[in-house]
């Protein structure tokens, strides 16, 4: 049996396991740092290139179901402006911790749950073996939908929004930078609803009758998300839309097996 834990053994634990997490982080950083140049110019800033690939693709796709896109006709005239001396040695640090991070996701994960494995049941264990495997591979699609979706669309649109024709954009290199790490962390974790909800689910805050109630209010919510991120075209905002939409639909579908094998369990339970 396993000797039990004090309190500020726990936290020992704890330390160690975010030592090890931050660790992978900056270890990565380094490396990415290391390779800052072609970071941003093939990652980072290649959103700026009018033949970035997402850019062809929808112009093509568009064009061959006669739909004429506002992907076919991109420029970027304005360059990024670093406005102080140390703007861009900061914006790589951060950067390449940011994408430190991305990288070292599943690491970070694991460490995470080596240190709440242990409180957990054998039977919780075994049913929750794809956790660090579902967590990553959802994480991960949202950062690459972020990077090929919502991020040229965003790029496109405030590169060429303008409210005046006295008014040119010359936007701060930090800035733009921070649009794209921003996108990119954010778009990961909301793509981790499905986990969430399953936990939510788990512990009775939320039910798939709930989720399916308010169904209209989260589509309007999308839609309007969409709206402001994307150019002002109907085929851009179904693009972001719809994944968004499948994976409300999906964390539905989780809260209602959740809901199933609680009802299951407490019918299998003997009565007193």
């Amino acid at each position: 049996m396993a000797k039990e834990m004090s309190f500020l053994d726990h936290l020992e634990e704890l330390r160690w396991h975010l030592v090890r997490s931050f660790s992978a982080i900056f270890i990565v950083a380094i490396i990415i740092f290391a390779n800052i140049n072609f970071v941003f110019d093939n990652i980072l800033l290649a959103h700026l290139k009018p033949d970035f690939s997402t850019y062809q693709f929808f112009c093509k796709v568009f064009g061959a179901i006669g739909i004429d896109s506002s992907f076919c006709n991109i420029t970027f005239k304005q360059t990024l402006q670093a406005l102080n001396p140390t703007q861009q040695l900061m914006t790589g640090i951060w950067s390449s911790l940011i994408l430190g991070f991305v990288i070292a996701f599943p690491y970070v994960l694991w460490e995470f749950w080596r240190f709440v494995a242990p409180g957990l049941h054998d039977t919780e264990r075994k049913k929750s073996r794809g956790f660090i495997f579902t967590c990553s591979f959802l994480f991960f699609l949202g950062v690459l939908f972020s990077f090929y979706v919502i991020i040229p669309m965003s790029v496109y649109f405030f590169y060429n929004f303008e409210i005046s024709a006295a008014i040119e954009n010359n936007f701060k290199l930090d800035a733009y930078i921070s649009l794209i790490t921003n996108t990119i962390l954010g778009v990961a974790v909301f793509f981790e609803l499905p986990v969430v909800i399953f936990f939510l689910a788990r512990i009775g805050l939320v039910t798939p009758q709930f989720l399916r109630k308010y169904r209209k209010h989260a589509l309007v919510i999308v839609l309007i998300l969409s709206a402001i991120i994307t150019p002002p075209d109907v085929a851009s905002q179904i693009i972001v839309s719809v994944p968004i939409m499948i994976l409300y639909e999906l964390s539905i579908y989780v809260a209602s097996f959740v809901l199933k094998k609680q009802l299951k369990n407490v019918s299998k339970s003997p009565r007193v």
